[in-house]
């Protein structure tokens, strides 16, 4: 769930970007971060060991008001794919407001895309949150390679639900379809905020951040 600064009249949202590894998570952060001015964008920063890596920043939309006076505020992660991770890919997932699955396209990475959903599935429960219950958007990445699987064979196996999950097909590597698969996300963010405010407004929301933090 969100942060909220009444004293700064900003409201904060933290998106993840998860998948396997190599998916393309990292490139779609790296192509928003490109295009976005300078002015309304942080660092594209990484925090990293030996083994794994997180990158993340944060920016402000050009016309960011959730509410009247109120700001919106994004930080974008994306945690490391790799299945040994998991202890890292738990912590970064704390306080998600919304996640994009990055799914690689490739015929040999169908099964990784299958277990690496299962993982992250399993990564929410452990902090307490259903999957279900968040925005998550599935971006097919490398649609342009050599033999990409088809997306009705990708909705069998990692969207076969009653309500299916919103899809973008993207080639994160040429830009393709990034703030598209951004866009998607954030605005069933600002749709599902919008939704838990109570009758006063934002003023009246919440007493306390749901990531553990006191709201000024």
């Amino acid at each position: 769930m969100a942060l909220v600064n009444h004293d700064t009249r900003e409201v904060q949202f933290k998106i993840v970007y998860c998948g396997p590894a190599f998916s393309g998570k990292t490139t779609n952060l790296q192509h928003i971060h490109g295009r976005i001015d300078q002015d309304r964008r942080g660092d594209l920063l990484s925090m990293a060991t030996s083994t794994d890596r997180t990158v993340f920043f944060d920016y402000l939309p050009m016309e960011a008001v959730v509410v009247k006076g109120y700001h919106t505020k994004f930080q974008l992660y994306t945690v490391p794919g790799q299945l040994a991770y998991n202890a890292t890919r738990q912590l970064v997932l704390r306080g998600a407001d919304g996640l994009v699955f990055v799914a690689d396209s490739s015929p040999e990475k169908l099964e990784e895309n299958a277990q690496a959903l299962r993982s992250t599935r399993e990564n929410l429960h452990q902090n307490g949150v259903v999957m279900e219950e968040l925005p998550v958007v599935l971006q097919y990445n490398k649609r342009d390679c050599p033999g990409a699987v088809g997306v009705g064979v990708m909705n069998l196996v990692l969207n076969d639900r009653p309500q299916p999950l919103p899809v973008v097909e993207a080639v994160a590597s040429q830009g393709y379809n990034v703030f598209a698969t951004l866009n998607a996300v954030v605005e069933e963010i600002l749709l599902r905020f919008h939704a838990s405010l109570p009758g006063s407004g934002i003023e009246g929301w919440g007493a306390r951040s749901p990531r553990g933090a006191a709201v000024s």
